[in-house]
C-alpha cells in the first residue's frame, strides 16, 4: 500500500480527519525521531512547535509524545508560535532539529508537519528522502514507541517568544522604528505572529493597529492565510482611506509578508524582494552574494551587477535557498511565495524580520513605499509580473510535459528568445530583459505559468505564450 504521506517543497500538508490523522502525524514523527538518531542527534534534542489551525497543539502533542518515547528531550512551545521562532529556537538551544505543526499558508481545512535540520532552515531534499524511506515500514507495521496519546518522557513547556524577539532586536535598531510618526497596519491573518509584531513596535510615537489579531482556524473571510492581494481585501480596503503609511500582512507560520503601499496598492513578492536587497545594498551597505529561486525576480540580477556581488541561481523552495545562504554567507534569499532570509538570523524564511527590514527602509530614507519602488526602477528599470495556475487533466499530464519539453519558439510575444535551461521547470528569456518560466506541481494536478517583463503591456501575450507552448490554451 503507498503511503498517503508525501513531503512537498516545504513539509507533509493534508486535509484534517482526511489523511492528516494522528495516526499519520506519529509516523512522521517516528521517522524524524529514527533519522536524529541516525545521525547522532537525537542527543541534541528537539524542538516541536505549532500553529493557530484547529487541532494544532494536540497534534504537537501527540509529536512530543512520540519523539520522547525514544528518549529525545523534547522543548514544546507553550503558544502557538511563528516557524521562524521555532528554527531560532532550534538554533539557540542546540538542538538536533524540529518539527513544526503548520500548514503554512494553505486554507483552513488543511494542516502540516514541517521538519527543521539542526541549523534552523527547511530540511535539504537529501534530509527529507532519509525521513520518507522509512515511512512506508513505518506504516505498515503499526509500531510507534509510543501511542502518543498524551506528551510523555522529557517534554518541557517553553518560551520561544521573548529570545526570538531579542533576536530580533539586535539585528536593528527598533527603538528607532519606534520612536516614527508613521502609521503601520499589520494583518496577521488569524496567523501566529498576532501580538508578536505589536510588542515590538507598539508604546513610541509610531501608532500600529493590527487585523485579524485572533485564533479562528476557519480563517474567515479569506479563502486561506496566504498574504496575495486577493485575500488581503478588508486591509487593501482600510489603507485607501489613506490613514496608514504601510500595511503588512504574514502568512499563518509568520515565515512570509505581504506589503501593502500608503495607497493600499498590493506591492508584488518580487517587488518586495527587489526593494529588501536595495535596502541591504544601498541603506544598510551590506555586501555578499545574492541567493534567489528561479521564480523570482530579475531586478535582483541588475542589483547585483550594479552594486558588483554575486547572483546564486536555485530551484523553488529554501530547501535549496537556505543551504546556499550558509555556504556563500549570502546577504539575502528570496523566492516568488514571498520568502525572504537574511544573514545573521537563520537560514530560512522570515516574514516579521521582513516587515522590520522595510519598515527600516522607511524610517531611513524617509520615502514612502511608492517612491521607493520608484526609486528602484530607477536603478534596475520596470518590471512586472504575473503568475497563472492552471488545474491540468491528470490523463493529459504526461502529453502537456512533453510539449513543454520539447518545445522551442524562437520567439515569444514577439520578443526573440535569448536562451532556455531547465533549472527548475522549463525557462525562456526573452531579448530585451524578461522570461517565461513554466513548472509542474509534483503533489498536485497543476502547472505553473509565470512571467516577468519590462512592459506591462507584453504580461498578458507571453503568458497566453506560455499556455499555448504546454497545449492547453
Amino acid at each position: 500500500m503507498t503511503s498517503p504521506i508525501k513531503f512537498g517543497t516545504d513539509g507533509w500538508r493534508a486535509l484534517i480527519a482526511d489523511t492528516y490523522t494522528f495516526e499519520n502525524v506519529r509516523i512522521c514523527a517516528e521517522a524524524f525521531a529514527r533519522y536524529l538518531e541516525g545521525e547522532g542527534l537525537a542527543g541534541r534534542g528537539v524542538v516541536v512547535g505549532y500553529d493557530t489551525r484547529f487541532g494544532s497543539e494536540r497534534f504537537a502533542e501527540a509529536a512530543a509524545a512520540v519523539v520522547a518515547a525514544h528518549g529525545i528531550k523534547v522543548l514544546l512551545t507553550d503558544n502557538f508560535a511563528p516557524t521562524p521562532a521555532v528554527s531560532h529556537a532550534t538554533v539557540q538551544n542546540n538542538a538536533g532539529g524540529a518539527i513544526v505543526i503548520t500548514a503554512s499558508h494553505n486554507p483552513g481545512a488543511y494542516n502540516g508537519f514541517k521538519i527543521k535540520p539542526h541549523y534552523g532552515g527547511s530540511a535539504s531534499p537529501e534530509i527529507v528522502a532519509r525521513v520518507e524511506a522509512v515511512i512506508p515500514e513505518i506504516a505498515a507495521s503499526g509500531r510507534f514507541a509510543t501511542d502518543g496519546s498524551a506528551p510523555s518522557g522529557d517534554v518541557t513547556r517553553f518560551d520561544a517568544r521573548g529570545p526570538y524577539l531579542d533576536q530580533l532586536r539586535g539585528l536593528l535598531d527598533v527603538q528607532a522604528l519606534r520612536a516614527a510618526p508613521l502609521r503601520v497596519l499589520h494583518d496577521s491573518m488569524f496567523g501566529t505572529a498576532q501580538g508578536w509584531l505589536a510588542e515590538l513596535l507598539a508604546g513610541g510615537k509610531l501608532q500600529f493597529s493590527e487585523l485579524h489579531a485572533q485564533v479562528n482556524p476557519a480563517f474567515p473571510g479569506i479563502r486561506a492565510p496566504e498574504p496575495i492581494d486577493r485575500n488581503l481585501g478588508e486591509a487593501m480596503a482600510l489603507m485607501k482611506g489613506g490613514g496608514f503609511d504601510v500595511g503588512f500582512a504574514t502568512d499563518g507560520d509568520a515565515d512570509r509578508i505581504g506589503i501593502l503601499d500608503e495607497s493600499g496598492n498590493y506591492l508584488d513578492q518580487l517587488q518586495v524582494f527587489g526593494l529588501l536587497a536595495y535596502y541591504l545594498l544601498d541603506v544598510r551597505g551590506e555586501r555578499g552574494p545574492i541567493v534567489k529561486s528561479v521564480t523570482t525576480t530579475g531586478m535582483v540580477e541588475r542589483l547585483a551587477e550594479i552594486y558588483g556581488v554575486p547572483l546564486i541561481e536555485t530551484p523553488v523552495g529554501f530547501k535549496y535557498l537556505g543551504p546556499e545562504m550558509m555556504k556563500h554567507d549570502a546577504i539575502v534569499a528570496g523566492e516568488e511565495s514571498g520568502g525572504y532570509g537574511f544573514r545573521g538570523h537563520i537560514p530560512e524564511r522570515d516574514g516579521i524580520l521582513s516587515a522590520l527590514y522595510f519598515l527600516d527602509f522607511i524610517v531611513r530614507t524617509g520615502k514612502k513605499p511608492s517612491q521607493l519602488l520608484a526609486e528602484l526602477y530607477e536603478r534596475v528599470g520596470p518590471h512586472f509580473y504575473e503568475r497563472v495556475d492552471v488545474t491540468i487533466d491528470e490523463r493529459r499530464r504526461e502529453q502537456i510535459v512533453e510539449s513543454t519539453a520539447s518545445a522551442s519558439p524562437a520567439s515569444i510575444a514577439g520578443r526573440s528568445v535569448a536562451s532556455h535551461d531547465t533549472v527548475d521547470g522549463y525557462r525562456w528569456r526573452l531579448d530585451g530583459g524578461g522570461w517565461l518560466l513554466i513548472r509542474f506541481s509534483g503533489t498536485e494536478p497543476l502547472m505553473r505559468v509565470y512571467t516577468e517583463v519590462p512592459d506591462k503591456a507584453l504580461v498578458k501575450p507571453v503568458l497566453d505564450e506560455g499556455l499555448k507552448i504546454a497545449g492547453v490554451a
